[in-house]
């Protein structure tokens, strides 16, 4: 099918409406915390070094920004600068001002600074629902997008210079496109390119943003590979290759093709992890998630409980959420509970899914929603916490 054919076959119906609405809902929410904060010095760093990236080399010799060799993933910094190296450049403002000068000849620095980071959570929100849509139908996957849309975690990693929501974004799609990779796997070799491209792009953007969570998606999308792809398993070995040198031709690629700044990934501690219950604790124990916790234990109880619910698309949502929960990162900062909310959220919904199905669907229905608007309104309360 062409890309002509699937663009004609695309629906904008109610479950998209919705589905739009709760994304433009989360919008709002960055929108207005990014109205009422101001420029801190980790936004003075991140978009000084990204425009140093896309504008010019490092004026200090032996180093890729006038930050040094960054070995935390190039991707966030990029995002931070480009907007404003596109304004400057069309608005013909010096290259040499700094964010801090800039705010004075561009209008909106910090909303440009933050918007390639709204976007990506707005892409990972709309990921999220094209899954859970996919495999637990429209119930399922308005539960899972409405507990993200007011994620005080999400609204507050979408709203400041990180690398964590690039990660998760790359994250799940890199999981999920191998599992398509091997269900494709079982039809004609013709379908599989595509997904293998898709795989790799989205294994390089992961390792663009962070390399800990690149090396956890490849081992986790390979395991889940093995697992599905059964009579082509021994396909797997040139895919998992090509993949691999895909992500780090893309990595090089994210340091401009230069070797002694691409070298310092693996001179760096970049990749270091060890396990720390401790962020999943402050997560679960922080009222305004209350709503995702609450909604979390009702579906591991439910999951245990009842067997409807034990099939593979549960589980492996259930499966990555336990990797990533005790997992942190010691070489560099990093927030591998972030990567795992989607995960979480995917797992919920599901459960939740397979809950309304039941003959108790009437209390379930009025349980769900109470959870739901007792999240909403939780994390709206929590907006002004969220400003810098």
């Amino acid at each position: 099918m062409s890309f002509a054919q699937r663009l004609r076959k695309f629906r904008f119906d109610r479950p998209q409406r919705i589905a739009a609405v709760l994304l433009l809902l989360l919008f709002s929410q960055c929108y207005w915390v990014t109205r009422h904060q101001t420029l801190t010095e980790r936004d003075y760093q991140y978009a000084r070094c990204g425009r140093e990236m896309w504008e010019k080399p490092s004026p200090l010799a032996g180093y890729f920004t006038s930050c040094g060799n960054i070995h935390d993933g190039t991707l966030a910094y990029r995002a931070a600068g480009l907007l404003l190296t596109m304004e400057r450049i069309f608005s013909g403002a010096s290259s040499n001002n700094s964010p801090w000068e800039l705010r004075h000849q561009l209008s909106d620095v910090l909303l440009l600074m933050r918007l390639p980071f709204i976007f990506c959570g707005l892409c990972l929100g709309a990921a999220l629902w094209w899954v859970t849509r996919r495999l637990f139908g429209n119930e399922g996957g308005f539960v899972a997008l409405s507990l993200y849309c007011f994620s005080p975690e999400i609204v507050h990693a979408c709203t400041y210079p990180n690398p964590e929501i690039l990660a998760a974004f790359g994250f799940f799609a890199a999981v999920y496109t191998a599992i398509g990779v091997a269900h494709a796997m079982q039809g004609p070799r013709r379908k599989w390119r595509p997904r293998i491209v898709l795989l790799t792009a989205a294994l390089g953007f992961t390792a663009a943003s962070h390399v800990a969570a690149a090396l956890l998606a490849f081992f986790v999308a390979l395991g889940f590979m093995i697992y599905l792809a059964e009579r082509r398993r021994s396909s797997l070995i040139p895919i998992a290759l090509y993949s691999a040198v895909g992500t780090l031709l893309i990595l090089f690629a994210s340091y401009a093709f230069r070797p002694d700044a691409f070298s310092y990934v693996f001179r760096s501690a970049a990749a270091r992890m060890w396990f720390s219950l401790e962020p999943a604790k402050a997560l679960f124990t922080s009222l305004p998630n209350a709503g995702m916790t609450l909604a979390a234990a009702i579906s591991l109880l439910l999951f245990i409980s009842v067997k409807r619910s034990r099939y593979f698309g549960n589980l492996a949502a259930l499966l990555v959420t336990a990797l990533l929960l005790p997992i942190v990162t010691t070489g560099v900062p990093g927030e591998p509970w972030l990567w795992m909310v989607p995960f979480l959220l995917t797992f919920i919904g599901g459960v939740f899914a397979d809950a309304l199905e039941t003959p108790q669907r009437r209390i379930f229905l009025i349980a769900t929603c109470g959870i739901l608007v007792m999240q909403a309104a939780l994390c709206v309360a929590s907006l002004p916490r969220l400003v810098n």
